[in-house]
Parts: structure tokens; sequence; C-alpha cells
């Protein structure tokens, strides 16, 4: 299989590798290519993969002031309870704020976190820097950043609080390996991954543990949950309109099924590192060793119907894995998590494509952008991870300015949600 890249060595130089097994192995797309020579527009749109660990090629949009047309926050989606007493209880809404530059281009990136974070990941980057709430406005993306129902602003809700939950969110280590910032099994200190992309001062150190947001309710795994979370924010479609989804860890599991629910407003998926991939239930697996039996109980695979699959091949989808994923089994709770999910999105894009859909996967140690953790868009190369996502939107002919993005719909609502005695 040839492949085709740009590496930078102070200058743009094209390359070619042959590798089957390595390069972009789980990245094929529908028609055979992995990385097509049409991403190689005459402005070079892929500057991005010219970089190499040490930096990013500057982007003189990223030194332009932010020129905004509108910015704002909305609730979406949610349940109101009537009480016996009169009283009435709203809750399991969803949040969003959003940020629309003065010339934006057609459609919006929804940007969605992952398990035991909010917006916030987005929004300003554990040592201080613009995360993506800041740079794609200031590349004239319009941008929404929610919180899930039952998370961050979105807190309010009368299920019980979480009792299942897994390591990641109920230990600091664990979190810190989740994100493979380094290792940390105590009693042994925790250490940093060699040549990670997280930044080293203690200050981001701590803002990256003060940034770790818990649930405020129940978090089922079950398909009933998964179908109610897309439902949810499928409503906040109905305020977007068309748009491109953008997923991290967990929530990649509610992405699939929020394209299952409202597939016709997700123009695109891009996947950082998801948790889970939904598979048809038809479909035969490759077995994996999950390495420990709580990582077997935890990445089961998700199945769905088969005609719920398929819309998911009408939409382009791009993974994203970064760095430091283990090939071996291991003790480790999220050591195994990780090796274990990006084997499984390699099954996914396979059978998306086999299915005639347009998925691919990128192992970015493979482009040659190194050291990168389970948060590339908040690592100290976003800006060329940011770069990355572009490259790709331009080649599905998404980055287009043909209908300006002028900010949410009026929201429809055709009654009240309390008991309101109103006169006439």
């Amino acid at each position: 299989m040839n492949s085709v890249f740009l590496k930078w060595n102070g200058a743009f130089t094209i390359r070619m590798k042959t590798n089957k097994n390595r390069f972009f192995r789980f990245g094929q797309s529908s028609s055979g290519r992995v990385f097509p020579l049409r991403l190689m527009t005459a402005a070079c749109s892929c500057w991005l993969l010219a970089s190499g660990a040490s930096g990013t090629v500057p982007d003189e949009r990223d030194e332009a002031p932010i020129t905004l047309r509108t910015m704002g926050s909305l609730f979406f989606g949610g349940t109101v309870t009537a009480l016996p007493d009169g009283e009435t209880f709203h809750g399991d809404h969803g949040y969003a704020q959003f940020y629309i530059p003065q010339h934006a281009r057609t459609y919006p990136l929804v940007l969605w976190h992952g398990i035991g974070q909010s917006g916030r990941s987005y929004e300003t980057t554990p040592d201080g820097r613009e995360g993506f709430m800041s740079i794609f406005p200031r590349r004239d993306w319009p941008v929404y950043i929610i919180d899930q129902p039952r998370r961050g602003r979105a807190g309010r809700t009368s299920s019980a609080g979480q009792t299942r939950a897994v390591p990641t969110v109920t230990r600091e280590s664990s979190a810190w390996n989740a994100f493979r910032n380094g290792l940390w099994i105590p009693t042994l200190p925790p250490s940093f991954h060699p040549g990670s992309q997280f930044p080293r001062d203690p200050a981001a150190v701590e803002q990256f543990f003060r940034q770790q947001t818990p649930d405020t309710g129940e978090e089922p795994r079950t398909p009933e949950y998964y179908a109610w979370m897309g439902k949810t924010m499928a409503r906040l479609f109905e305020r977007t309109g068309p748009c491109i989804l953008v997923t991290h860890s967990y929530s990649g599991r509610y992405g699939w099924h929020t394209a299952m629910a409202a597939p016709e407003p997700i123009k695109a998926i891009i996947a950082f590192e998801p948790g889970h991939c939904v598979f048809p239930e038809d479909e035969r697996l490759e077995e994996i060793d999950y390495g420990t039996e709580e990582v077997a109980k935890t990445q089961i695979p998700v199945r769905v119907p088969s005609e719920e699959f398929e819309k998911l091949t009408k939409i382009p989808i791009l993974i994203i894995f970064g760095d430091f994923i283990a090939s071996e089994p291991s003790p480790v709770f999220n050591v195994n998590v990780w090796r274990v999910a990006r084997t499984r999105a390699e099954q996914f894009v396979r059978s998306i494509n086999k299915r005639g859909g347009d998925a691919r996967g990128i192992r970015l140690p493979e482009l040659g952008i190194k050291g990168n953790t389970h948060a590339p868009f908040a690592d100290l190369n976003n800006k060329e991870i940011a770069s990355l996502m572009e490259a790709w939107l331009r080649e599905k002919g998404l980055d287009g300015r043909e209908r300006p993005y002028k900010g949410p719909r009026p929201q429809q609502a055709g009654s009240y949600t309390i008991p309101l005695k109103t006169r006439g």
C-alpha cells in the first residue's frame, strides 16, 4: 500500500512510504487509499503533517485578533417532572456555549468532552495556552462547547449519584494514566512519559487535576442511556443546524448514538480516542486480550442493529489516536483500556469501510507527530492538531464559507413547562 505524506526538514518535501502493517494501518478509506493525494492542494493544506514532535509550522492566522459576530450559551434537551405538591423539576439537560466569528465558515464544530471532564477541556490548556475555544474561531470556525447532562454546568438532575464509576474518575492516579501524561502506580511516585506533549510545569499539573469534573447523577452503561444521550444531543442540533461533531474519549460512544439518532445534521465526525465504538449485532469481531477482568467488563463492544450502523456509513469519520499506547497487556487498568480501544477503533474503521462508508484512522506518531497524550487538543502542539483536523475537513469539502454561519436558531416552545396561569 503506497502512502504519501509531508515531512518537515526546514522545507516541505514529499516522501513516499510503503508499509502495509503500520502507517495509517486502520485508516484506509473506501477507495483503498490511505492518505489521498487530493489532500495536497496548491497551498499545501496538509502543512500540519510537516512538523515533527518538536513544534508546529507557524500559521499566520493564529496571530490575528478574534473577531466575533456573537457569543453566548444555551441549554438543550432535558426533562420536566411534575411533582405531587404542584412543584416542577427541570433537569437532565445539556449546556452549550458558542462563539461565532464575524466571517464564519458554513459549519460549526460541536466539541464534546470526555469522561470526568467538562467543556473546560477545550477552553484553555492546563498551562494557560489557547484551547480550541480560541484557536478555531480565530480561524473563522464557529464552535459550540458542551457540558453533557449530569456534568458541569448541566449538573441539575434528580438522579442518584454515580455508584459504578470506573477508576478514571475515582482516583487521580488513574486519571493521570488515562490521559497518558505518564505513569502513576501508587505507592510509587508518578512520572512523565519521555517526550510527552503535556506541559511539565507544576502549575499545569495542578490545573490538570482541578479540571476533573464529577458526575452529578448516574451514568449507566446501558443501551437505553446511550440512546437517550444521543436523542438529547439531537435536540442541540435543532438549534445549531448542520454541524461537525467532535468527541473525546467516553463521549465517543455517545457520538455514534447521536449520529444514529440524528444523522442528517451531522456533516462529519472527528473522534479523539473514542473509548468505545459500535458494531452491528451480526458482525463477528476478532477476540482481544483484555489484560484484566476489570477492562474486560468495561470494554465490551457496543452492539447496535445493522440498519442503525448503516447510518454511520453515510457520514465521513476521522479517528485520531495519540502516543504512548501499549502494544501488550498490562496490569494497569488505563494502560489496557487504550490498547483495547485503539484495536476496536481499527475494527470499527474496517467495518464502516467494507460497507461502503468513509472512515479513516490516524496514529499521530506514524505521521511524525509524536508525544501526544490522550487529549491532543490540549497538548503543546494543539495548533498542529487543529490544522490536521482542518486539512481533513478541507478534503471533505466542509471548510467552505458559502453560507456564513450566523449562530443558533431561536428555541421553539409550544407551551409553558410550569403550570402557569395566564389571562385571556
